[in-house]
């Protein structure tokens, strides 16, 4: 079923065999006709994840990033739409010589060649590649086919891992029942696929009884049934995977021979996520939260952990709080709510709404002197509030919420001027990596100067310069630059051609911690390697007076 854990299970796959010495990437496979995430509402399917080279994908390639501390490429997504459009340019440019060009087998032709296409440019031994969506669904029927045609051609190099829900009921909640998942396995063996492994997703870990009902209901060794419990912390599914024989049992089946056994990080890692610590109150202001008192927190899942990774790392336990910002506009002594907090993050977003109840928030933080972090759009309003309050331009905006504003401190960029007028908005906002120089005595600077090679490009006397991901349209008007540096708004950071501003902040002898940044820097955080701006961020939180 939709929802289930397959790509925390797919991600968890990943770091067990390369645990293993083994050379490992992965893949999503959106059962979606859009032919990336990129305008999708993030209320509605969650974040939308960027790659180093501006691929908009889903939630779940950054799992697997942070599961296996590499990065990806679009090598290693697809969707329906994204297959059917390569599969179509090739018919027009006559890649298929004037044959006619059927639906089976092109389009899971097409998938296998990007599967193999993705294993060739990582290099990898081992592609676990996760098919969304739930089994029997049209959506995902010609992926199916292509794992069927995949394991004619190559039967001992293709493992097939189902991840299925076992429910749990009874009087008291504990009697797990197998029946969704005979019926899950009978609807794979109508698409001609049966699985090599199943992974039950409980409430609970699977007994004894449970696992020979599985064994003989569908036709699989037992010891192919591995035990998915919920735990508190997704970074434990991968010891779970290894202690209940998962690795071994894939290895078989695909015949590779391991090159030693290291979890040793992942498993200290894991074991300060389980100690008691002290608490840490994170705050963060946002709009992308459903509806009523639902929190989505997939809207801001790269954010979420990117606290919990810095939180961990300082041996603190993350409390994290949603707090709407629409609710500032209607209520303002609610801002009085803020002050609970050890720090306060205001994550990236789009349009008017909760605009001004974000500024209202941010004004609260900088007099207060409450730790803040702006991410993008948070850094954006960050600029405009300083300016409204303290630079003397009580009409500053963006051009995002009011076009006609008189002081437009935040504008497009001249280049997305003729994309919004087009109406083309797929894939034209200025995202993946690009670098920022680091102005020297800053917050910014002092973070990254710890940091290591996959967030700086460069270091050393004369120069510290970073790389980091995007995901905007608009950007500090260039015209407002010298008005507000000369009332104390420091950029500390700024494109190698000075032309956009990358990061902004106030000096420490101002503020504790008050900074924002252009980019995304939540999307590199990882959870043995803590983004650097995070770790500033929950070190001021921690000691907030």
């Amino acid at each position: 079923m939709s929802g289930v854990g397959k790509g925390i299970a797919a991600a968890s796959i990943g770091n067990i065999l390369q645990a293993r010495g083994l050379s490992v990437t992965s893949l999503k496979i959106d059962p979606y006709v859009n032919v990336d995430a990129g305008t999708m509402n993030p209320t509605e399917h969650g974040e939308v994840f960027v790659l180093d080279d501006g691929t908009e994908c889903d939630q779940d390639m950054g799992n697997y990033e942070r599961f296996l501390g590499k990065d990806l490429t679009r090598a290693n997504y697809m969707t329906t739409g994204s297959v059917y459009l390569s599969v179509i340019q090739k018919e027009r440019n006559l890649e298929y010589g004037g044959k006619q060009v059927e639906v089976v087998p092109r389009i899971p032709m097409e998938v296998i060649e990007k599967i193999d296409r993705a294993m060739r440019k990582a290099k990898a031994t081992v592609s676990i590649t996760e098919i969304g969506g739930t089994v029997g669904e049209y959506e995902n029927i010609l992926f199916l086919e292509a794992v069927r045609m995949l394991k004619i051609r190559r039967p001992n190099d293709v493992a097939l891992v189902l991840v299925s829900y076992v429910p749990a009921l009874g009087a008291g909640g504990n009697e797990l029942k197998t029946k969704p998942t005979q019926h899950a396995v009978r609807n794979l063996n109508s698409v001609g696929l049966h699985p090599d492994i199943i992974l039950a997703r409980a409430n609970n870990s699977l007994d004894a009884k449970r696992r020979e009902k599985i064994q003989y209901a569908c036709s699989i060794d037992k010891r192919d049934v591995i035990s998915a419990p919920n735990v508190d912390s997704i970074y434990e599914v991968p010891v779970n995977f290894e202690d209940d024989g998962l690795t071994d049992r894939i290895l078989r089946k695909l015949d590779l021979k391991p090159h030693g056994r290291d979890m040793k990080d992942w498993r200290a890692f894991v074991k300060v996520i389980r100690s008691k610590k002290a608490a840490v109150r994170i705050g963060i202001v946002g709009k992308y939260f459903g509806a009523g008192d639902f929190v989505l927190t997939d809207s801001y899942i790269s954010v979420l952990e990117a606290v919990k990774h810095a939180a961990y790392a300082l041996k603190r336990e993350p409390v994290i709080e949603w707090i709407d910002a629409e609710k500032f506009e209607k209520n303002k002594a609610a801002l009085k709510e803020l002050s609970k907090y050890d720090g306060v993050i205001i994550p990236g977003g789009f349009g008017k709404r909760g605009v001004e109840g974000k500024i209202a928030a941010i004004q609260y933080l900088r007099e207060k002197k409450i730790p803040f972090f702006g991410l993008c759009y948070g850094m954006q309003l960050a600029t405009i509030e300083f300016a409204r309050h303290v630079a003397g331009m009580p009409d500053a905006n963006t051009t995002e919420s009011d076009p006609r504003t008189k002081q437009p401190v935040i504008y497009i960029l001249p280049e997305q001027k003729q994309n919004v007028a087009a109406k083309n908005y797929g894939a034209t906002l200025r995202r993946g990596a690009y670098p920022a120089a680091l102005k020297e005595g800053t917050i910014a600077h002092e973070a990254y100067a710890k940091a290591g090679k996959s967030f700086v490009i460069k270091k050393n006397s004369k120069a510290l310069v970073i790389s980091e991901r995007h995901r905007h349209r608009y950007e500090v008007n260039p015209d407002y630059i010298g008005k507000l540096e000369k009332k104390g708004w420091v950029f500390s950071g700024v494109s190698p051609d000075r032309r956009l501003m990358e990061i902004a902040e106030l000096p420490r002898k101002v503020h504790p911690f008050f900074l924002g940044t252009q980019f995304h820097p939540e999307l590199k955080s990882r959870p043995l390697t803590a983004h650097p701006l995070f770790l500033a961020f929950l070190k001021a939180a921690a000691t907030k007076k």
